[in-house]
């Protein structure tokens, strides 16, 4: 999704969103409002998603927003959006809150990968295709930590297990991508 759902509003101004920005936790806003959120609370802390109160760390502004910069109200909006994910998208984050954002950040790289007009760095596109193959190679072996032969079904978590820290080294290398994009760093 390039933008917001058709027909949806701002949960903070109940109106149409004004250059629209999608929250790590999938929640989209106009950027002026959560940037009002943010400076109505603590200016040392991200401020907590109006709808699901998870922690945003990091709002990514949509294409047609970006293109808009020239305009002084957008290029000022989107400047702070900048400072916000500059502020907190670099915070060590706990194991919990880099699982909520999982779903997040490996669909926004997914459509990102399969996009030809993205301009995902080579490196990173070798480096998710790479991961991916070894996993699966792995996944698809026959030589396991825990074989399912002898185990059954418990013999199956080293396979997720290789899978879930895969995924979050994925998505931690695309997040990555992501700040330097929309953070300004």
């Amino acid at each position: 999704m390039d933008g917001p759902p058709e027909n949806d509003q701002c949960s903070v101004c109940h109106s149409g969103f004004n250059t629209p920005c999608q929250a790590n936790c999938s929640h989209w806003f106009c950027g002026k409002c959560i940037m009002l959120v943010w400076d109505h609370g603590s200016a040392l802390q991200p401020c907590k998603c109006p709808l699901c109160r998870r922690q945003i760390t990091l709002l990514v502004p949509t294409e047609a927003s970006l293109s808009q910069r020239n305009t002084p109200e957008v290029a000022e909006i989107l400047g702070k959006v900048e400072t916000y994910n500059r502020y907190f998208g670099g915070q060590s984050r706990g194991l919990i809150q880099r699982m909520q954002d999982l779903p997040f950040l490996l669909r926004r790289l997914l459509r990102e990968v399969l996009d030809p007009r993205r301009s995902l760095p080579l490196v990173i596109r070798a480096r998710v295709i790479i991961a991916t193959i070894l996993t699966g190679a792995y996944i698809l072996s026959p030589v396991d930590f825990i074989p399912e032969a002898i185990f059954g079904i418990v013999g199956l978590l080293d396979d997720l297990l290789i899978t879930l820290v895969v995924f979050l080294h994925i998505a931690t290398i695309y997040q990555s991508v992501l700040y330097q994009r929309h953070g300004g760093s």
